[in-house]
């Protein structure tokens, strides 16, 4: 095992990845990061349980972490998507696309989307030994290493590690949001140091909210959600954080942008049978509220299992002081 654990961290350290001064930043030593992103991104997912298998699969998840890395690298004028290393990566020996059903494996494709990436591809397998090594934490932060050291400047080097560290302990952190059965009993572990909570609250509460309601907004009902992984939903407190201090499912809701602003502003609530409610005062002058006066008494999207439906005891907190 040591031996293939050599031969993995020296196939790591040696990705095929275009080099160009005029479109890379030299925090990533002129060259393309989205090999390095995509597998830093399975790393990730392997540790906090969401990959579970040597099966690889271009989920929505997979791109959200994959994103979330590019977010926090220097400004390029390429077009970030995880489609190009998810195909390209084929040029390393351990990585072996799997296509759709009837659809043959092409070399030297042209694939710039997610969508055209899921149209013609399952995902991708890695070798078992190489799996069981990205399982255990020791080897896995080998290879973490290996990442981040050779294709990443050393200014930049801690802001990726540490972007990785809220990757891991948000996904965890909304794992136990969905596993917990009381609200008293969620608590953040002793080891997370004070400045790093907020994010991992922020990012756990929005990963579990979004996963209830697969991106479709309780209120209205709209779902957008690009083959990119990009959403227009948000996770909203019912009784915000600050009033609360609770992340239970239970005071959450996943809402669209403008239902998000609208609830926080009083604007809309929901009654004691889940019904949407307006307030008069939508109708004034100037404004022009459109199709949400439709959404009056209609029922809301819940969750498919009861135990992660809204409180109702949050929705007469937020009817007696947010609605108008």
């Amino acid at each position: 095992m040591c031996g293939r654990l050599e031969t993995y961290l020296i196939s790591f350290a040696g990705l095929r990845v275009d080099k160009n001064r005029k479109s890379w930043s030299p925090l990533t030593h002129h060259c393309s990061p989205y090999k390095p992103v995509l597998l830093l991104s399975i790393l990730d997912h392997i540790a906090s349980g969401q990959i579970t298998t040597n099966f690889i699969t271009p989920s929505f998840e997979l791109t959200e972490t994959f994103l979330g890395y590019i977010a926090i690298l220097p400004y390029t004028v390429r077009q970030a998507s995880m489609a190009y290393p998810f195909y390209h990566l084929e040029s390393s020996l351990f990585w072996e696309l799997v296509p759709q059903k009837g659809i043959k494996h092409r070399k030297g494709l042209a694939i710039r989307s997610m969508k055209k990436l899921r149209q013609l591809y399952l995902g991708a397998k890695i070798p078992e030994d190489l799996f069981m090594l990205m399982q255990m934490s020791q080897t896995r932060e080998q290879f973490r290493s290996v990442l981040i050291e050779k294709y990443f400047a050393r200014e930049i080097q801690e802001k990726i590690r540490e972007q990785s560290f809220l990757n891991c302990a948000s996904a965890q952190y909304s794992q136990s949001l969905l596993n917990t059965a009381e609200p008293s009993s969620i608590f953040f572990p002793e080891m997370i140091k004070p400045k790093n909570k907020e994010k991992i609250r922020g990012q756990g509460f929005r990963k579990a909210i979004v996963r209830l309601y697969t991106h479709r907004c309780a209120l209205c009902g709209i779902k957008m959600l690009t083959a990119e992984g990009h959403t227009a939903i948000d996770a909203a407190h019912i009784r915000p954080w600050s009033e609360s201090h609770d992340d239970h499912p239970t005071n959450g809701m996943a809402l669209c942008k403008l239902c998000h602003w609208s609830f926080d502003e009083g604007l809309m609530s929901v009654d004691r049978q889940y019904r949407v409610l307006i307030s008069p005062s939508v109708k004034q002058d100037p404004n022009l509220p459109g199709h949400m006066l439709t959404l009056s008494e209609r029922p809301i999207f819940k969750p498919q299992e009861s135990k992660f439906w809204p409180d109702l005891d949050n929705f007469k907190w937020h009817r007696r002081e947010r609605f108008r």
